[in-house]
């Protein structure tokens, strides 16, 4: 794992249902992250943040894909962001954010991939994706109920969303179902259900982490994130974990992770030693409670890149 962490800030609302989580960046910059990662030794190179327009400047367009242009324009400059990180040696660290900013990361990432592997068109990249989250993210514009490209990341980086976000890098998919493993998943509707069963990806639900444990769980869910990849990208919604321990997000859902829970999952990732680039997204400030959530993002940030109890 690269010792040099390209910090890039997405503030990105507009793929969200609620304004907030664009201050997110600036919340989790607030909490100590520079700090905390070079107490761990790492050497950072601060991009700042990604230009984003304001939501109330702008119309959201089609309802069954809300804010489209200007999701579109965020993730292809954190692509090329992504892209030129890796290409120097670097480990891409994105803060966000919604969720929608994911198709520009991991497009990013595919595409450093075809590049420096200098891969045909028709040969998909070998980028393995740990996704932590209590929601797939795997709806389309025709089967979203609300419109919101926060919820399609999943889909769009299988080539199945709006051709603006499905090209971005270069055109097609940028992973292959079989590696992303999806873990803590727990509000799906009943539509996406059948998405997540039919998609061939591997899902792993709270109901999972409750009959196995999360170390059992988590340990599968890296081997299978890790089997014949080149690179793999770790996406961390923070609502992955209870909504009593990190408030600050707009999509909480009951039942989710504990704080040690997600230090373990995160700490395990770091112990694998294959972690090449990661994102945590979804901390909203103007719902959490004295900047608590971004506390731990910072936290678990620090967990993924090696921070140890001894």
């Amino acid at each position: 794992m690269s010792r040099i962490v390209h910090v890039i800030g997405v503030p990105l609302d507009h793929g969200a249902g609620r304004r907030g989580v664009g201050m997110g960046p600036t919340a989790i910059r607030i909490a100590g992250l520079h700090r905390r990662l070079t107490r761990l030794g790492y050497d950072i190179h601060e991009h700042g943040d990604v230009t984003v327009s304001i939501p109330e400047t702008l119309n959201s367009g089609d309802e069954h894909a809300k804010y489209l242009p200007v999701v579109t324009e965020a993730c292809d400059q954190l692509a090329m962001h992504v892209k030129s990180s890796l290409e120097q040696g670097g480990l891409p660290l994105i803060i966000g954010g919604d969720h929608s900013l994911a198709i520009g990361s991991i497009s990013g990432v595919a595409h450093h991939l075809v590049d420096s592997k200098k891969l045909p068109e028709t040969e998909a990249p070998k980028v393995g994706v740990l996704w932590f989250d209590a929601h797939s993210d795997m709806n389309t514009p025709e089967t979203s109920p609300s419109g919101n490209i926060h919820g399609m990341p999943i889909a769009c980086l299988l080539g199945r969303g709006p051709e603006s976000l499905c090209t971005i890098g270069y055109p097609g998919p940028k992973l292959s179902p079989s590696r992303i493993v999806q873990v803590g998943l727990r509000d799906l509707d009943r539509t996406e259900k059948q998405l997540v069963r039919d998609s061939g990806v591997h899902a792993f639900t709270m109901a999972d982490i409750d009959r196995r444990g999360i170390a059992d769980v988590v340990t599968e869910a890296i081997e299978l994130a890790t089997r014949d990849v080149d690179i793999l990208h770790v996406s961390f919604d923070i609502d992955v974990l209870d909504p009593s321990v990190a408030p600050g997000t707009g999509t909480p859902v009951h039942g989710g992770f504990s704080y040690r829970e997600a230090h373990l999952s995160l700490e395990m990732v770091a112990e694998c030693g294959r972690l090449g680039s990661f994102e945590l997204v979804e901390v909203n400030p103007v719902l959490d409670h004295g900047n608590k959530t971004a506390e731990i993002a910072v936290e678990l940030i620090a967990s993924a890149l090696g921070s140890t109890i001894l």
